[in-house]
């Protein structure tokens, strides 16, 4: 019998819930989608797609073997490199690096429940302060 991975229960697609957010950087966005996706190569899948305060939609996607090892990010110009881990079974984190700096971080925990995703965002900028960023996502639940 195949074993599910550490990060079984991220695997769908979240909805943000707008009031949840709380941003030290920028203002938080109105609406989100948050699909993790895992393909048969072991690969997560990640696309995230939002509307800004302003009202303009973004989407970004990406996606990397959950093993803690660096490898190449291909989602921008913001980072050339990436790792994702699996440090439990309720929490998955990214960390994006630049150089050879890490830069970002991204630590998504699930409640007791596994049908609410919290998203930690922490960019470290320039001058050396890390805002962050949380927002709480609800899992999509398919009816048959």
């Amino acid at each position: 019998m195949k074993r599910s991975p550490a990060y079984a229960g991220f695997i769908g697609t979240w909805f943000l819930i707008p009031s949840s957010s709380v941003y030290e950087q920028g203002k938080p966005p109105s609406q989100g989608k948050y699909v993790i996706a895992e393909r048969e190569d072991g690969h997560l899948v990640f696309e995230i797609d939002w509307t800004d305060a302003e009202g303009t939609q973004h989407h970004v996607a990406f996606s990397g073997l959950p093993n803690g090892k660096r490898g190449n990010f291909e989602g921008g110009d913001l980072a050339d490199a990436f790792s994702i881990s699996a440090p439990s079974a309720r929490r998955l984190d990214t960390i994006a690096y630049k150089n050879g700096d890490a830069l970002m971080f991204a630590e998504r925990q699930l409640d007791e429940s596994g049908a609410a995703m919290r998203v930690v965002q922490q960019v470290r900028l320039p001058d050396g302060t890390r805002p962050t960023n949380i927002s709480v996502y609800v899992k999509q639940v398919l009816s048959n």
